[in-house]
């Protein structure tokens, strides 16, 4: 399996040593005060389980995440497809949300922003051409905030009349592709 490293941040697979210390994690009502609420140890080795499951027949997911001086500080990547409708008939979404879930310990200290951009080697944006300026107040804006949570990595932008995914046009849409290192 994968393993990425950042400058002060590791992203690899998970490892039974790392159920007690999520099970902490978990079990930390600072931690899970926005969430669905603290999980047993048995609540917190199943979830633990789903992801290192997903990982495998996915080959991506939420990794466990090592920082200097704690070990394992939680998780940080993307969660299984998020149940999403947009109402349109014919148009099914499968988007994953970015996920982290971190120690307080390791709050503050930028850990899940470098973990989110290890192992990005580039990125494409594609913006439909009613966005942009009006929506963001300048025509290069939109472009700027993702270069701001992607870091400095290669970049290049695009304007179009709107984006095709599966069998359907999008509008109004912006479409960013990353590229692993």
């Amino acid at each position: 399996m994968t393993t990425l490293q950042g400058e002060r941040v590791t992203l690899r697979p998970w490892r039974a040593s790392d159920l007690a210390p999520f099970a902490a994690l978990n079990d930390d009502p600072a931690v899970m005060q926005h969430l669905s609420g603290r999980l047993t140890r048995d609540e917190s080795d199943a979830l633990a389980g789903r992801i290192g499951e997903h990982i495998a027949q996915r080959g991506f997911g939420l990794w466990a995440l090592d920082v200097p001086q704690l070990g394992f500080a939680g998780f940080v990547g993307l969660s299984a497809p998020v149940p999403f409708e947009l109402g349109l008939p014919g148009i099914a979404p499968h988007p994953h949300e970015i996920g982290w879930r971190l120690a307080r310990a390791a709050w503050g200290q930028g850990y899940a922003t470098e973990a989110a951009t290890a192992g990005i080697a580039g990125a494409i944006y594609v913006s439909c051409a009613g966005r942009g300026g009006p929506h963001f107040g300048a025509p290069s804006a939109e472009l700027a905030i993702v270069r701001r949570a992607l870091g400095d990595v290669p970049l290049a932008g695009f304007f179009a009349a709107g984006e095709i995914a599966r069998h359907h046009v999008y509008g109004y849409t912006g479409v960013l592709t990353v590229f692993r290192a």
